[in-house]
Formats: structure tokens, C-alpha cells, sequence
């Protein structure tokens, strides 16, 4: 197996893993949003504590346009 070949093979790899741990993270910030919980969806929270809780889970940091103009995963 030449470099070229095997240099492919590894940014391959890490692409795979970079991938899953993307996803991982984004299902982990899916399942625990306190949204996603709520019976009547779509709708405005009732008070300013409800807001609060709604808005208290990790959200994933977006990049600019820039950064994902280029197929780049946002988290």
C-alpha cells in the first residue's frame, strides 16, 4: 500500500469518527431539549420561567455561512 493509498485511508477514517460524533452529540441535545416533552407544541410558553426552561439545555454552536459552505458539520 502506497502513502497516497494510506493517507486516504486514515483522513477516511477520522471523517467516519468525526461524523458519528457529530451525530452522537446532536441526539444527545435532541433527546434532553425540554421541547421536546411538551404536550401542546408549537406553542408560546406561558410565563418567564417557562421560557427560562425551555431555552436552558446546551444549544450547538452554528458557524457562520462560511463554515458551512463547505459540506463542514455545524457543532
Amino acid at each position: 500500500m502506497n502513502t497516497n493509498a494510506l493517507t486516504r485511508f486514515v483522513r477516511r477514517v477520522a471523517d467516519i469518527v468525526a461524523e458519528c460524533n457529530y451525530a452522537q452529540r446532536r441526539l444527545l441535545a435532541l433527546r434532553t431539549n425540554p421541547d421536546v416533552y411538551r404536550v401542546g407544541r408549537g406553542t408560546a410558553p406561558d410565563d418567564y420561567a417557562e421560557f427560562l426552561f425551555r431555552t436552558s439545555s446546551a444549544l450547538l454552536h452554528e458557524p457562520p455561512a462560511s463554515g458551512r459552505a463547505h459540506g463542514r458539520l455545524v457543532g
